[in-house]
């Protein structure tokens, strides 16, 4: 991501302002108000096809220019079918019940009292994504919906796309009704940098970076805002001597199956000294006529030369392409430890038979989500279920694991007395 001048800007400071007072009214305002102004999102976004393709092949023109990674140019590049999927899910999150005022039992009682909570609006959410022009809308769609405003800050690289977008989400949420400042949007002409958006912590109440590791670092270091780090790649799966070659190599090719952005792609396989070498001679062969690319260690690579061999750097670090490396362990607990100091934390995956086995990894290891024997493909507008997910997160907490709705939230005590003193 180009980061901007570090120099205070007053444009920021007057977002954050807006988007405080905005968010003051969105949280009394009615739920159906909030699911309209989302539905018309929806509405906005599918009319403005193609000025918003126009304005990312502008930006696409200018990126090749400047020679951008072929990884940003992916996540970049915008289609009419991922449009049309982020409309998708603008109009389910529109239909979807009001998240909020949810009445929940309190963890104690006072005397001569009832005590409730309900679920609130955390306030003012602030967005600072790397490409991924789409992901705006998804994440302002979130925030109406549980009565958050939203400021969105997206790359230079996205700049035309993200303003073509933004003008759409805009114009949709005035037409609703909702307060001004609900929506908005810091492009590259106000000057802005990330620090200046990040450190309005009288104002933003959550900051959600996405993007490379080197973005979400960078927002951690600088902000003085509470943070929801995402996560992208650097999953690990645990290959069992019991677990089938064939549930290997499915849960490899699924998980990274979720374009544009492999949230949970499975890039690092450990290996039971005790697995056959022509199990994983077969799987090598299965993975390269898909596409894939296959690293190893040193052990690895001494007897299957058609491995490439990991750098040590490698282990703690996201390929985020087609790229899958191997590993040898020497049991299960061997395993765990490594995942535990080199995964990105926030889905790991084992194939195994053995229940026993199953449980200790799921206790063990210190990742948001575990899979067993299951594919952790990432989906942002999942068939079943009642939740739209913007990514995931790695971080401990009540928001650890995938950002849905009630992410977006808080909790709120009430305490009603019965009129005694």
């Amino acid at each position: 991501m180009t980061v901007d001048a570090f120099d205070e800007s007053p444009e920021t400071i007057i977002s954050a302002k807006r988007g405080y007072y905005a968010a003051l009214n969105l949280a009394i305002a009615k739920g159906s108000d909030r699911s309209r102004a989302v539905l018309g999102m929806a509405e906005a976004l599918n009319s403005s096809f193609d000025e918003i393709l126009e304005a990312n092949t502008l930006d696409l023109e200018a990126s090749r220019e400047m020679a951008v990674p072929e990884l940003i140019l992916d996540w970049l590049k915008l289609t009419p079918t991922r449009l049309q999927t982020t409309v998708q899910i603008l109009q389910r999150l529109g239909e979807l019940s009001d998240p909020l005022r949810r009445v929940r039992s309190a963890d104690y009682q006072l005397q001569d009292s009832q005590t409730y909570s309900q679920l609130m609006p955390l306030g003012v959410i602030a967005l600072i994504y790397e490409a991924f022009p789409e992901l705006a809308a998804i994440a302002a769609g979130l925030c109406i919906k549980t009565g958050n405003s939203i400021i969105l800050k997206g790359s230079t690289e996205a700049s035309n796309s993200n303003v073509a977008i933004g003008n759409a989400l805009s114009m949709a949420v005035a037409e609703a009704g909702l307060p001004p400042g609900s929506l908005q949007v810091i492009t590259a002409e106000h000057g802005a940098s990330i620090r200046d958006l990040v450190t309005q912590d009288q104002y933003v109440n959550l900051v959600i970076p996405y993007g490379r590791s080197s973005l979400i670092q960078q927002v951690v270091r600088q902000s003085t805002c509470p943070v929801l780090k995402s996560a992208m790649g650097n999953c690990y799966l645990y290959w069992s001597p019991n677990g089938s070659m064939e549930m290997v190599q499915w849960m490899i090719i699924d998980s990274h199956a979720s374009e544009p952005d492999p949230v949970n792609a499975i890039e690092k396989v450990l290996i039971h000294r005790q697995a056959l070498p022509s199990s994983l001679s077969m799987l090598c062969n299965c993975l390269q006529e898909k596409g894939f690319y296959l690293r190893g260690d040193a052990e690895l690579v001494e007897a299957f030369p058609q491995l490439q061999l990991v750098k040590n750097t490698e282990w703690g670090c996201p390929y985020l392409n087609n790229t899958v490396a191997f590993k040898l362990v020497d049991d299960l607990e061997d395993a765990i430890a490594w995942i535990n100091q080199y995964s990105s934390g926030h889905a790991d995956s084992i194939v195994t038979e053995s229940y026993q086995e199953s449980r200790q990894f799921a206790l063990g290891v210190n990742s948001a989500s575990t899979y067993i024997n299951a594919s952790p493909r990432f989906s942002r507008n999942p068939s079943r279920g009642d939740s739209v997910f913007l990514g995931m997160s790695n971080q401990k907490g009540n928001r650890r694991g995938l950002i849905s709705l009630e992410s977006l939230t808080t909790v709120k005590h009430i305490v009603q007395g019965n009129g005694r003193f």
